[in-house]
């Protein structure tokens, strides 16, 4: 069975350092106490896990189709609940594909296999939000 294991310390006043399995590391701190501003939220860190888990899926299947594009980004929105613990609720991830000769059937090919089949960072999000895609073609 996979697993991961993280070790995250703490730095100083609201800062903490985490590192990941491939050795790379990096800070967090909170938003209203991090008067320092040296990490990210671990909050909007999930939305960036999110993405970045749903667009890994899309590039690898995108290559494998033969389906060019020139730029791929993806604009995660995330709503927390109003009481604590506040936690996302509703989210809406937002694909963007920028190219001359865009195959749409392939690129929503390629997104709904992220979001139904592949992306274990989505189906972690299920359990707790409501999820909802958007899929935006913009020629070059």
């Amino acid at each position: 069975m996979a697993s991961n294991t993280i070790t995250t310390v703490w730095k100083e006043n609201m800062v903490f350092e985490s590192d990941n399995p491939s050795g790379e590391t990096l800070f967090m701190d909170a938003p209203d106490e991090g008067i320092e501003n040296k990490g990210l939220r671990p909050k909007a860190l999930m939305l960036s896990s999110l993405a970045g888990c749903s667009g890994l899926d899309v590039v690898s299947l995108l290559k494998k189709m033969r389906a060019e594009v020139n730029d791929f980004k993806m604009v995660v929105h995330g709503e927390l609940t109003e009481e604590h613990p506040r936690y996302y609720h509703k989210v809406v991830v937002a694909y963007h594909f920028y190219g001359n000769d865009l195959q749409e059937d392939k690129i929503n090919k390629a997104v709904k296999l992220s979001v139904d089949q592949y992306c274990g960072v989505m189906e972690m999000f299920r359990q707790f939000a409501k999820v909802t895609t958007e899929v935006y073609l913009h020629k070059q």
